[in-house]
């Protein structure tokens, strides 16, 4: 897979790529780590992340996320699954593309929707044009079609999702992926929220591997990783 690699202003708050022996990196690489060692008997190669609730800095803690494996030597893609309100775009200006709706819809191979970031080893797929069905697209046979063939030619997936307490989508797309995360955000998201929201993965038959909880949205002081 050959894609042109673009010159782009640094994303400042991909505090992994900008400062990679921060404390806030080596969280990053403590979760890493703690997902690499949830399952024994299968790597855990595709992960899903979503929230009780939004504006949990979910989409920057996939990104970071996404990072770290990819500085690890993974070929590593970042897949923008919320369809509804796309955030990866922001966070690498280079994915800008028809991008995933563009592939379900037939429109783009895999090929010209995926980009290279200036990070080695790790690409992005964007959301791409915001559609009036997601959940009927990510509940798609096209959508089973594409990850399986994404799962080929990557070593590590991210999919960074809608939250689950407001759409579907996340319990959609959790079927498919090797582990589920649950991202709480403290002194944010209640208690009951994140239970219902637990709930709602299990109903959808997710291999829920853990909890990330995120101390504050965009200073990121503090986040830790719970089995």
């Amino acid at each position: 897979m050959s894609h042109r690699r673009q010159k782009t202003d640094e994303p400042q708050k991909l505090i992994a790529k900008i400062n990679p022996k921060s404390p806030h990196s080596e969280l990053f690489r403590s979760i890493r780590t703690n997902i690499e060692f949830s399952s024994v008997d299968k790597p855990m190669r595709s992960i899903l992340i979503t929230s009780s609730e939004p504006d949990s800095g979910k989409s920057l803690i996939c990104a970071n996320l996404a990072v770290v494996f990819a500085q690890q030597g993974k070929k590593t893609l970042l897949i923008d699954g919320d369809l509804r309100k796309p955030t990866v775009k922001k966070i690498f200006p280079e994915a800008v593309s028809h991008g995933l709706t563009g592939i379900l819809t037939n429109r783009v191979t895999i090929d010209e929707a995926i980009r290279e970031t200036e990070v080695e080893n790790l690409y992005v797929l964007p959301a791409g044009v915001v559609p009036p069905n997601p959940s009927e697209l990510l509940g798609s046979e096209k959508m089973k079609q594409v990850y399986a063939e994404l799962y080929e030619i990557f070593d590590q997936i991210i999919f960074d999702t809608p939250p689950i307490q407001l759409v579907v989508d996340a319990q959609l797309l959790c079927s498919l992926v090797d582990g589920s995360i649950l991202l709480v955000r403290s002194n944010h998201s209640s208690k009951e929220n994140s239970k219902k929201a637990l709930q709602k993965l299990q109903t959808a038959n997710a291999h829920v591997i853990g909890s990330i909880f995120n101390n504050n949205k965009m200073k990121m002081d503090g986040y830790y990783y719970a089995d």
